[in-house]
């Protein structure tokens, strides 16, 4: 499934460098060429006879090895590559990459290379949970690189937490994912929304819903992935797109309106994964209401119907919709898509285990214009984004 890719295997100086020898060996079984580079640090944990003997290349260690002419072997290596791959990835490792510092010979192909990186973190869980640490993740997501969740459970210094690197099937399996990505979309437009909408009350109040954004920041990574150009309009949220992503960023429903209008017309596909509110009110006071008695009564009035209205111009446009429904959901779905014109309704429960709001997965069931239903089980968000943009992709080439 890896016949010809080639791999650079990054080693860096953690407990979890025993589990890079059963990496490596799964790639090479892959059909994978693999070149391994250790720093000084991850030679202290596994030698590099072991990893010579394993990717049947010499391990590259040293950024001016004394034994020959350096050159620009850094630059050689990173020309090489189809994907650097770091597992394990410390926490001094992901600070170093995210800060710009080249120092050894991993991290500066790391800042040469153009091919894709993918790294695994391992650490304790309190340097993985250092604030520190998330925001260099966070940063480096946002500019392109690839990440490997690592595991909860017993960790080297006899704590349980969050920290262990991913088994060595799981990054290849995550390899062979991200060098097998389809870009069936590349030359089209996709306009995505994303997480809710906030109607004021007064200065400091609002209706809302518990909507983080998850389910449509994945699903336009996904597009964006597969080569489309991705334009995210986003309610509050406290997640970031990767670095390619136009961002625009809202907070009521009639602003969310607006900028999915205004960039409707050159999108190929809207997709609607945002919890709009359905209703605002009708007066905001600009100051903080006081408590000056026991009732407060708020007048409310419609906010616009986004999809609706899209569906009425879309001409030959894919439209997506998305449906939280407590009851009667597959009845109430088929409802919205006929009246909306959309193309593909996805619909949940939220009171189902594992569905809804404010968790990584969800439960869903896509609709077709042809009313057909394809029920899906518990997934993440991410692999229901895969589905759902692969229905869409279908859409485009009718």
């Amino acid at each position: 499934m890896l016949k010809g890719k080639r791999i650079i295997l990054g080693i860096s100086g953690g407990i979890s460098a025993y589990k890079s020898a059963e990496v490596c060996r799964r790639l090479k079984k892959l059909g994978a060429q693999v070149q391994v580079i250790m720093t000084l640090a991850g030679t202290k944990f596994i030698t590099p006879l072991t990893m010579e003997t394993l990717s049947e290349n010499e391990v590259v260690t040293e950024l001016f090895p004394q034994h020959r002419m350096a050159g620009t072997r850094h630059i050689d290596l990173a020309h090489w590559a189809d994907l650097v791959l770091v597992a394990p990835a410390t926490y001094n490792l992901i600070g170093k990459i995210s800060t710009g510092i080249a120092d050894d010979i991993l991290t500066t192909v790391i800042s040469s290379t153009k091919a894709p990186v993918l790294l695994a973190p391992a650490m304790n869980v309190n340097m993985y949970e250092n604030p520190i640490c998330e925001e260099n993740i966070e940063k480096l997501k946002k500019l392109g690189y690839r990440f490997i969740e690592p595991g909860v459970g017993d960790l080297a210094c006899g704590t349980v937490g969050k920290g262990r690197m991913a088994e060595p099937e799981k990054i290849a399996d995550d390899v062979i994912k991200l060098l097998s990505e389809k870009k069936d979309l590349t030359g089209k437009s996709t306009l995505v929304t994303a997480s809710r909408t906030e109607e004021p009350i007064d200065a400091v109040r609002f209706l809302s819903n518990p909507s983080t954004g998850k389910m449509g920041y994945a699903i336009a990574e996904e597009a964006f992935k597969r080569g489309a150009k991705v334009t995210l309009v986003s309610g509050p949220s406290n997640l970031i797109p990767p670095s390619g992503i136009n961002l625009i960023k809202v907070r009521t429903a009639q602003e969310m309106y607006k900028a999915v209008k205004k960039n409707f017309g050159k999108s190929d596909v809207l997709i609607m994964a945002a919890a709009v509110s359905d209703f605002a009110p009708q007066k905001v006071f600009s100051v903080k209401l006081k408590k000056e008695s026991a009732e407060l009564n708020l007048k409310l009035k419609p906010t616009p119907d986004i999809l609706e209205e899209m569906g009425r111009i879309k001409g030959k446009k894919v439209l997506v919709g998305f449906a939280l429904e407590t009851a009667d959901e597959i009845k109430n779905a088929k409802l919205k898509l006929k009246q909306k014109n959309l193309d593909l309704m996805v619909v949940n429960n939220p009171n189902l285990k594992g569905a809804g709001f404010e968790v990584d997965t969800n439960i869903a069931t896509i609709i077709d214009k042809r009313g057909r239903i394809e029920k899906l089980p518990l997934m993440s968000k991410r692999e229901l984004s895969e589905k759902i943009v692969d229905r869409v992709s279908k859409l485009l080439k009718r």
